[in-house]
């Protein structure tokens, strides 16, 4: 069971109103944030490759080199899986993500079937793939799958978010995040949109300030 998919600005909705109703600190959020963005991206090997490309690399440098790979044609798994080590290096990949990308393509992933496994079943399909991390697999979880109940600890921009909204002394840890999150079930992703959504408000405040 996929359990609830978020398909429309109404989902979201829903999801924050409960939220908002769960816990006095995430309605004090919502009130700063306003309505949540749907956030939903498209699924599929691109999305994934995409997101190996951003690894470690400005947002500004990430964008360009998969306008290079796109205009390559390097954004399916056949093209990408025959593609040479020195033509992706000449359009802008390392040799790691290299390995990366190859190592996506071989994976011989079912991205239709993504779509009906369970949340555990698709992270663990996922992280078995070299240079695809548990954060990788949530974002894309909850992003491209529109999964409702899935939300990424190992984020820097949630942890500080959840730090600021709760008043704790330093910035939660993976782990400890996750514990956290438990209480936002059945809308942990609504949840991250929330936190997401809040990071910015807190972080332009305190640029002002």
């Amino acid at each position: 069971m996929t359990g609830r998919v978020i398909e429309t600005d109404r989902d979201v909705a829903e999801g924050a109103l409960w939220l908002s109703k769960a816990c006095p600190r995430l309605a004090y959020a919502l009130a700063q944030t306003g309505p949540l963005p749907l956030r939903r991206r498209p699924d599929g090997f691109a999305q994934l490759l995409s997101a190996i490309v951003s690894q470690q690399v400005s947002v500004a440098s990430a964008r360009a080199i998969w306008s290079k790979l796109e205009a390559a044609g390097m954004v399916d798994p056949a093209t990408v899986q025959a593609a040479r080590e020195d033509d992706l290096r000449a359009l802008g990949l390392s040799r790691q993500k290299i390995r990366y990308a190859h190592a996506l393509a071989g994976a011989d992933i079912n991205y239709d079937a993504l779509r009906s496994l369970p949340d555990s079943d698709v992270i663990k399909t996922l992280v078995a793939v070299p240079g695809i991390g548990n954060w990788t697999a949530e974002i894309y979880a909850m992003f491209s799958l529109g999964r409702a109940d899935v939300f990424a600890p190992g984020d820097l921009a949630l942890q500080e978010a959840a730090r600021s909204l709760y008043a704790l002394e330093a910035r939660p840890k993976e782990r400890a995040l996750r514990e956290m999150a438990d209480a936002w079930s059945p809308w942990r992703s609504v949840a991250a949109r929330l936190l997401f959504a809040y990071y910015r408000v807190v972080k332009q405040r305190e640029g002002i300030t």
